[in-house]
């Protein structure tokens, strides 16, 4: 709004041509017939016009520049020489003071406007560029003022004359065919706003806003310097290289701040990077604001600071930081104030890395530079100035009386002043190039090579438009550099990586310690080759995050209402785990894998089973193994007595039958202790099944033999020719194969088969039998019951019959112990985890066996061993003695 403002006011002061030249309508006479009509003498777009004339005079007062000279083709320059502008509040009433400047002369301003006329001098001097032609300049100081600086593109644009004639071309009034400048990005912006709607170009030395890229807005405005969009993106890089993910950031309230902010802000959210704060200050503002942002930076918790600021409104800062010491901060600097020598006297912001152009060797500058006598300052009021400043001494008959004279003992050479240092020329090479570019595209337009020879017309005028159109094809190196532009007037984006390092003396220098290329490939863009110095002269990168970095093992999780930097690290849940720094998120591991103890690794599960290397697996086989060994002692003493009567009375065939099937079931839980294979699972099962009911078909065949024994006594009973030995035989293969059916079937249909079981622990595999079908197993299981049940009933109806060689008492404790072991499994074998399953199972298998033979065999036993005196038929035929067995 405020320029918008400025411009009207501009325009009807000094006024545009193009206009003018529409009220001549080519020297017609109806044309200013015509004006006379409407007035006598009326103003059009600042000039004024007489009916008795066919003349303009421009109102309004020109500014003379601060270095000129005559020449075929003339270049504008527009430099911030000073820094401030003197301000007058108008009263409306009289004629508006013509603007000046205050403030000291900002030498490096000054070295930037004299490279410029020594580059046309050396252009003028040169036999192969613009032969025969001389460039003339006009160079002005904008006193880094926006409204200065579009009142100096009116001027250039229109010319010095102050009367122009209708019957010429308005537009050509001015000579100027293109313009270097300004330094600013907002001064910049205005008077590109201003000399682009005549095609005149202009080309930067020093404005870095990206917005300038914008060719719709400003087609004829070029840079040296690389945009501002780069140098955003590369500080957003750097932040991110050295890991700092919490920042704190200032900026000038400039378009060149503002804008250069907003795009480094933009990269940095894509770079992870989060901002504390983002302050803006100017020169110009209230101390109060200057003081505001001063300590928000000494209250911040974040140890960097990028700085997207001009020289001259960072030194406002720092100053105000000066006064009040502040903790430690790692200032990250954008180009405009991290090379600015002047800058180097903030001791404080030592360690200070950015970005600066290229340094380059311009030949024969210094020596240009320094060509200053007298006589040669006391021409121009700029460098008298300047002298005067820098020597405390005043030039000629101005001086006071109370005011030294410089007598000229002076000697500029001795001089440590920013525009005498030639060590680190950045800028100033970009105004050289610019310059050269200029040159090149008038050279182009005015001079054709022919027969290895230059021919340059300079009688023929060509318009500032022919100039615009060559600049956008130049292409060439001087002293070598490439000057070339791309479609957005910007050259390629290259940059040196500097650092504020203390020298030995204690003062602070500028070193370059690596490079930039925008050009290389993602990841490669910076080369470093020299160690930096960090905040109060640390060699360790300092740290600057909101939350520390979460480890391995942890997850990041965000904190409400903070920005994504500020996290809180948690471990990750069972069974998922995190191999990485800062990680957002964690992982399960496959299914046959388990995190360690730090959650950062997956280990293959730990696989568990019953083994015959373990406590438990050790006792299980040492007394099923003692349980076979017993049954096989107990079948060796029947068969070494086998002809005694307790032996005969007790059907001795079955006895040694139930003895075999005993010592089977004994070694059968042996196939249950070991890793489970094929085999292993299929023969477990069966071997289980079938032994069992071998083993209860043998007691079920003794406790039918003692009824119908009993039966047989019985008067006109012929019942045991039924149930003689054959008949006994055939019972217990006939219940026996029933078993070794029903495994047949189960082992075809689906028989068992190992597996790895990941659901009852999550930490480790349970390698188990599975079953199969379940069906199968149950029926085998069912059928073992349902014979021990019928057995149990069987026993229990004998168990008061008469004499002793009845044992249908001792079967009757055994299906009693039998038939509890295996209805306590069952609920047992169900809720038992892992390997505790197969150990149960073995359990039940023991516990049975050992039931059997001791309730069935181990009185006989005793008798036969220890009391042979009861081993008679007497004693068994005596039914009063039946309770000694």
């Amino acid at each position: 709004m405020e320029i918008s403002t400025l411009f009207i006011g501009l325009i009807l002061s000094l006024g545009l041509c193009e206009l003018n030249s529409a009220l001549a309508l080519n020297g017609s006479g109806d044309g200013l017939k015509e004006s006379a009509e409407l007035t006598e003498d009326r103003t059009v777009a600042g000039f004024s016009t007489e009916a008795s004339s066919d003349k303009c005079k421009l109102q309004g007062s020109t500014r003379l520049p601060a270095f000129s000279m005559d020449g075929d083709y003339v270049i504008g320059g527009v430099f911030s020489i000073h820094s401030y502008m003197h301000t007058v509040k108008q009263n409306y009433t009289t004629k508006p003071e013509p603007l000046k400047c205050t403030g000291s002369i900002d030498s490096r301003e000054l070295r930037f406007s004299r490279a410029m006329v020594f580059a046309i001098k050396e252009i003028n001097n040169s036999s192969e560029l613009l032969p025969g032609i001389k460039l003339g300049y006009q160079i002005h100081d904008s006193c880094a003022s926006v409204s200065l600086a579009v009142h100096v593109a009116f001027q250039l644009a229109n010319g010095l004359d102050p009367v122009f004639y209708t019957a010429d071309n308005c537009s050509q009034s001015g000579i100027v065919m293109a313009i270097v400048g300004e330094s600013g990005s907002t001064p910049s912006i205005s008077m590109s706003r201003v000399i682009g709607s005549f095609n005149i170009p202009q080309v930067s030395h020093f404005a870095t806003c990206a917005c300038l890229s914008d060719k719709q807005q400003f087609p004829s405005f070029f840079r040296t310097i690389p945009s501002d969009q780069f140098q955003a993106d590369a500080l957003a890089k750097l932040v991110k290289r050295f890991g700092w993910t919490w920042i704190g950031a200032v900026r000038s309230d400039s378009d060149y701040g503002n804008n250069g902010m907003a795009s480094f802000l933009d990269a940095a959210l894509k770079e992870g990077i989060c901002v504390e704060y983002s302050e803006s200050f100017y020169r110009t503002h209230p101390h109060s604001r200057i003081q505001r942002v001063a300590d928000v930076i000494r209250r911040s918790t974040a140890l960097v600071i990028v700085a997207f600021t001009a020289p001259g409104d960072l030194k406002i800062l720092l100053e105000e930081l000066s006064r009040e010491p502040s903790p430690p901060r790692q200032w990250i600097g954008s180009e405009a104030w991290v090379t600015d020598p002047d800058m180097l006297r903030f001791s404080f912001c030592a360690g200070a890395i950015g970005f600066g152009i290229q340094q380059s060797v311009i030949p024969g500058l210094r020596e240009f530079l320094l060509d200053l006598s007298p006589s040669k300052v006391a021409a121009s009021p700029v460098l008298t100035e300047f002298w005067e400043d820098a020597f405390n001494c005043r030039l000629g008959e101005s001086a006071a009386t109370d005011e030294i004279v410089c007598d000229g003992s002076e000697d500029i050479q001795t001089l440590q002043s920013p525009y005498t240092d030639t060590s680190q020329l950045r800028i100033t090479n970009m105004v050289y190039k610019a310059v050269y570019a200029i040159a090149h595209a008038i050279h182009n337009a005015v001079c054709q090579d022919a027969n290895s020879t230059t021919q340059c017309d300079k009688i023929t005028r060509i318009e500032s438009k022919q100039v615009l159109h060559q600049l956008r094809k130049v292409n060439f190196s001087q002293n070598g550099y490439d000057v070339l532009f791309d479609a957005n007037g910007d050259p390629v984006a290259t940059y040196e990586l500097v650092n504020w390092q203390k020298s030995e003396s204690g003062s602070i220098e500028l070193v370059t310690v690596g490079y930039y290329d925008a050009s290389l490939p993602v990841g490669q863009e910076f080369r470093i080759n020299r160690n930096l110095t960090w905040v109060e002269g640390g060699t360790q990168v300092p740290m600057s995050v909101c939350s520390d970095s979460c480890t391995p093992g942890t997850r990041k999780v965000l904190q409400k209402g903070k920005p994504v930097c500020c996290y809180e690290c948690i471990p990750c849940p069972e069974g998922e785990i995190s191999n990485v720094t800062d990680s957002p998120d964690c992982f399960p591991c496959p299914k046959e894998f388990w995190p360690n103890a730090e959650r950062d690794t997956c280990f293959p599960k730990p696989v568990e089973f019953l083994s015959f290397d373990e406590v438990l697996g050790i006792i299980l086989a040492a007394f099923s193994v003692g349980g076979a060994c017993l049954a096989i002692i107990t079948a060796a003493v029947f068969f070494h007595h086998r002809t005694s009567p307790i032996v005969r009375a007790n059907n001795s065939e079955l006895s040694f039958l139930l003895l075999f099937s005993l010592t089977l079931c004994f070694l059968c839980s042996l196939t249950f202790i070991g890793a489970p294979s094929e085999w292993s699972c299929m023969l477990r099962h069966t071997a289980f099944g079938i032994t069992f009911v071998l083993c209860i078909s043998c007691v079920l065949g003794k406790t039918i033999v003692v009824l119908m024994a009993f039966k047989a006594t019985l008067p006109g009973s012929n019942v045991m020719k039924w149930f003689g030995p054959p008949q006994q035989r055939m019972t217990v293969v006939s219940f026996t194969f029933i078993q070794v059916l029903i495994c047949t079937i189960w082992l075809v249909v689906s028989p068992p088969f190992p597996m790895k079981n990941l659901t009852i622990y999550k930490e480790k595999i349970i390698l188990e039998c599975a079953l199969g079908s379940a069906i199968g197993f149950w029926v085998v299981l069912g059928y073992i019951g349902l014979l021990a049940v019928f057995c149990f009933g069987l026993a229990v109806l004998a168990r008061k019959l008469p004499d002793n060689f009845n044992e249908a008492k001792l079967i009757t404790f055994s299906m009693l112990i039998f038939c509890a072991v295996w209805i306590t499994f069952i609920p047992a074998y169900v809720s038992s985890p892992g390997k505790f399953t197969v150990a149960v199972e073995i359990f039940a298998i023991l516990a049975s066996s050992f039931g059997l033979i001791l309730c069935i065999f181990a009185p006989k036993c005793f008798i036969i061993l220890f009391k042979p005196e009861k081993n008679t038929k007497k004693h068994l035929m005596n039914k009063n003695q039946s309770k000694d067995i």
